[in-house]
């Protein structure tokens, strides 16, 4: 067979894998990265363990990437689990959410989890990694997975296996523990070597590598605000009885969704009510709203202001995308493309000035920003605070220290952090990542406003998310309030929007592989016809459209 691997030629026998491939380039390492994780074969992501029946280009996987890390993380998961099964027969073990570097996991047993049980798990952990267990990879029939599932206390998974379209389900496999987790994975144990284990109460975070470093193991940085408004999110996730895509489905086919849609509507107007109550209590003139791509800042923005002048409050919007600097005068970089989601697209001093003039109860003409153009405007608008009025501002760098000047008193300034945070999961050991659900947001939102193809955005995307990392998580703990901008029903609403769109990506294209990680987990999620039961003033208008808002 012709076969390339990273566009070396190598010989390959009928039978021999692509790890066999690695070997005889000499490019197996005992660094994790250098070392691959698994390998991309057209759009699809296979493991080491694969023995390619045709000529084929492989193009191998390492953690320095997305679709690297996410092999590690799930050969990672395998083994905690595993672990725990065997030290703590029947404890149940629910993947949260990502939590900085790392992800939360409950433990629910009895006695409780403790520091000494995380310890145990660890050092149970590290024998299976040196066991170097081969972790394969089996096809089973869906009933007899179903069965299987069932009879290992697995209900989560079994009842989530009968919304699978299909009549076949994958399964990986180490000594007596069958699981998966919708993705490939590493070809034994031994490839995990680099990780930590941290104890908080009745849970555990499993730290990953570093980024920068892989071959050292992340270090837990306490983000209480982070954590806490995940917790919050969960309780909401149990007082509307919907955790898992089996329990959103189930409500999808008896109806009961349209309950859930107000349940849900009502806590996200409690609480930007609340928002809006800590504004006025602390006197701020100036509330910040910032967040990542597709989060729904601007309809955060406008819901807080609604809520203030429920108090009798009269505030003023104003947009930090109206300070950008002319698109011609920006840098380009290596790739030849301006970045921006970098701070420095923005005119920073512009705006400490017209902040300080406003808070300071001047009249200040603030900038129009021309996206059709990609300049700004000949002409501003004129904008002046009264003594009680609050200036709202909305963007994504909104919380970075650069924005505001030391000139202006701290006090004034009300910071508020929104994120779409999910924590429905498809079963207890596969949580949906709240990337995918920003993506989801921003591949509905961008086609729909802009007519943006399904390609275009997924192209953009890494370039956001290294913009994130960059200038806006480092920041999140800095907010006084964070708002969760999820709803649990979304995902049922988004699919049937999204869904059709992204089987359009042809395979040879370099971002089907992307398009069918979403996808995949689609496939599990009944749509709802529900628009009339939504209202015009949803987070999730800003992105199916329908907001009154910007009307």
């Amino acid at each position: 067979m012709n076969i390339t691997v990273n566009g070396i030629p190598v010989c390959l026998e009928q039978g021999q894998t692509i790890h066999d491939a690695v070997v005889k380039l000499g490019l197996e390492s005992k660094s994790l990265r250098k070392r691959p994780l698994a390998a991309q074969i057209g759009g699809e992501v296979y493991s080491l363990r694969y023995a390619p029946r045709y000529d084929s280009e492989i193009r191998l996987l390492r953690y320095s990437e997305d679709l690297g890390r996410r092999v590690y993380e799930r050969s990672l998961q395998f083994i905690l689990i595993l672990s725990i099964r065997k030290l703590f027969p029947g404890a149940r073990v629910i993947a949260r959410y990502s939590l900085g570097p790392g992800v939360y996991f409950t433990v629910e047993k009895m006695p409780e989890l403790s520091p000494e049980d995380v310890d145990l798990i660890e050092k149970e952990c590290r024998r299976i990694v040196d066991a170097d267990i081969p972790l394969i990879r089996r096809r089973l029939d869906i009933d007899t997975a179903i069965d299987f599932f069932t009879r290992d206390g697995q209900h989560d998974k079994a009842k989530l296996l009968r919304w699978r379209k299909f009549s076949y389900f994958d399964v990986y496999q180490a000594d007596d523990y069958m699981d998966y987790f919708y993705g490939e994975m590493a070809p034994s144990t031994g490839y995990c070597k680099v990780f930590h284990l941290k104890y908080l109460k009745n849970a555990l975070v499993m730290l990953m590598p570093c980024d920068d470093d892989p071959d050292r193991a992340a270090v837990y940085k306490r983000q209480p605000k982070l954590a806490a408004v995940l917790r919050q999110s969960d309780d909401w996730g149990k007082l509307m009885t919907c955790s898992t895509v089996y329990e959103l489905n189930e409500r999808v086919k008896n109806g009961s969704i349209r309950e859930l849609i107000r349940v849900n509507e009502a806590l996200h107007e409690k609480t930007y009510a609340e928002l809006a109550d800590n504004i006025v209590r602390k006197k701020s003139r100036a509330v910040m709203v910032a967040g990542p791509s597709s989060s729904g800042k601007t309809t955060s923005a406008n819901r807080i202001a609604t809520q203030l002048r429920v108090l009798g409050q009269d505030p003023v919007m104003l947009s930090l995308d109206d300070y950008y600097i002319d698109r011609d005068k920006l840098p380009v970089g290596e790739n030849g493309q301006v970045d921006l989601e970098h701070i420095d697209t923005l005119d920073i001093s512009r705006f400490n000035r017209d902040l300080e003039s406003l808070v300071n109860g001047c009249q200040t003409e603030v900038p129009v920003f021309d996206f059709s153009t990609g300049k700004r405007s000949p002409n501003g608008r004129l904008l002046k605070l009264s003594r009680d009025q609050q200036l709202i501002i909305e963007g994504i760098h909104g919380l970075n220290k650069r924005m505001i000047s030391p000139d202006i008193p701290p006090e004034l300034i009300y910071r508020v952090y929104v994120s779409a945070l999910t924590t429905l999961n498809l079963d207890d050991h596969n949580r949906i990542r709240t990337t995918d659900v920003r993506l989801l947001r921003r591949l509905v939102r961008d086609f729909r406003t802009r007519n943006a193809s399904m390609e275009a955005t997924l192209s953009m995307w890494p370039s956001v998310r290294r913009g994130e990392w960059t200038w806006i998580f480092p920041f999140q703990e800095e907010a006084d309030s964070w708002f969760n901008t999820t709803l649990v029903y979304e995902l049922a609403v988004l699919k049937k929007y999204v869904y059709p769109l992204l089987l359009t990506v042809p395979k040879e294209s370099q971002y089907y592989i992307n398009a069918h990680i979403i996808v995949k987990f689609l496939n599990y999620i009944l749509d709802a016809d529900v628009e009339d039961e939504i209202p015009p003033t949803s987070i999730l208008r800003e992105f199916i459209g329908g907001n009154t808002f910007y009307k």
